[in-house]
């Protein structure tokens, strides 16, 4: 008995000492990669992507990113939704946010301006040289953000009526989700014009910039990002606000055809 459990062992013995030296030669899990939550307004989509890679490609810590219309991810954050970083295309979603001690207040920089352009199907033979053109009967809708909400629709609606041409193009609003919605009517034909951002007219080639609208003193497109006090890794998006400040980033920015802001500009003001 004791000579058959002694040719058990001996049979056993040799695969177990192989287990365990495959086992340790198998390596660590790593642990899990750093990841960066951001929620950016829609027209920074693009550009945020390019520099997103280039971040990601440099120092290792991937970039999750949340785009949407600037109003919907400020209800979002400041109904608890996960963010280290907020990229706003205008003023005041961070101001509400920040009121609500939501915003790590040092870390807020006002990055990037833009400007508004009414834009039209790429085949549209109207002709649209300025935004009163907007009133003219051929055209039936005009596609813009929402005007209460989202801030490219309330920047038109304001600009409409500091012009006194809300009265005759409000009612042919169509009220969109975010900017990029507005554009996407405007390509598939289903609106006349469209109010968008010059950077998201750029992006498209089914549509055209009919002209573009001059902005009013007191009305200047402002985008301000901040880290969150909800924030995972607070250094790491520290760094990542000042990683959108470097040259390169700023390049890429201006490629898409914002406007970076200097030190000291664009205080006051708004944008998505």
């Amino acid at each position: 008995m004791r000579k058959r459990k002694s040719l058990i062992f001996s049979s056993w013995l040799p695969a177990f000492v192989s287990a365990l030296v495959l086992l340790l030669a198998v390596p660590a899990v790593k642990a899990e990669e750093a990841r960066l939550r951001v929620s950016a307004a829609a027209s920074l989509a693009d550009a945020l992507k390019e520099i997103d890679t280039a971040f990601t490609k440099d120092t290792g810590v991937k970039v999750s990113l949340n785009i949407g219309a600037s109003s919907t991810l400020a209800r979002q954050i400041g109904e608890g939704a996960p963010a280290d970083v907020f990229f706003s295309a205008d003023p005041a979603g961070i101001d509400i946010l920040e009121a609500k001690g939501l915003v790590k207040s040092e870390t807020r920089q006002d990055q990037l301006s833009n400007s508004l352009v009414i834009v039209v199907p790429a085949d549209s033979t109207l002709k649209i040289k300025e935004a009163k053109d907007l009133a003219n009967a051929e055209i039936r809708r005009v596609a813009t953000g929402n005007p209460k909400a989202v801030p490219v629709g309330v920047y038109a609606r304001t600009y409409l009526e500091k012009t006194n041409l809300w009265k005759d193009v409000g009612p042919k609003i169509v009220a969109a989700e975010n900017v990029r919605t507005a554009l996407a009517a405007v390509e598939s034909g289903n609106v006349e014009a469209g109010i968008v951002y010059k950077t998201d007219a750029a992006i498209s080639k089914k549509v055209k910039v009919a002209c573009e609208i001059p902005a009013l003193p007191d009305q200047k497109i402002t985008y301000p990002m901040a880290v969150l006090k909800s924030s995972t890794q607070p250094d790491l998006a520290v760094k990542y606000l000042d990683y959108l400040d470097i040259p390169a980033s700023k390049a890429v920015f201006r490629k898409f055809g914002f406007i970076v802001l200097s030190e000291g500009e664009g205080e006051g003001g708004g944008g998505q």
